[in-house]
């Protein structure tokens, strides 16, 4: 009889356990960047997704997930897995010559496409984290991003 409460209290051990790694594996999320206003399919799309204001939207070291994707369509799909539920900002930039920067003309001004989570109002400069954070919470969060062209082409 003790042997048979034993292994009854080790397999509700072992049951308690599975569930546990269930849960954690189930609070794993996923975010998914639709991106619209391709002008082009030139080069790539660089992504940096920010957890915290720290270095967004142009420090991509600071960046939980960096990603460059090349362009197949005017409409495009990305998806960054294994994200802990919270806030997170994408920064996306239309790297059409691939060099993996942000080009600028003299004045300064961006030659190239870029977007942000949430589409945010662009007046003197780069949005802030909380303007582009978007709630990740539960499998799959979705938010499009418009790029913006400043100079044409």
């Amino acid at each position: 009889m003790l042997q048979h409460f034993r292994l009854w209290s080790l397999t509700i051990a072992l049951g308690g356990l599975t569930l546990t790694s269930t849960m954690s594996a189930a609070s794993a999320s996923s975010l998914t960047a639709e991106i619209g206003g391709l002008r082009n399919r030139n080069g790539q799309l660089c992504f940096s997704v920010f957890s915290t204001s720290q270095g967004f939207p142009t420090n991509g070291d600071n960046a939980v997930q960096n990603k460059c994707v090349k362009i197949t369509n005017v409409s495009m799909r990305v998806t960054f897995k294994s994200l802990s539920p919270g806030n997170y900002a994408i920064a996306v930039l239309h790297d059409e010559n691939n060099d993996r920067q942000a080009n600028r003309n003299f004045l300064g001004l961006p030659t190239e496409g870029f977007g942000f989570s949430r589409n945010p109002a662009i007046l003197t400069g780069a949005p802030k984290f909380a303007d582009a954070a978007v709630s990740v919470a539960g499998e799959n969060t979705t938010t499009q991003i418009q790029l913006r062209y400043l100079l044409g082409k």
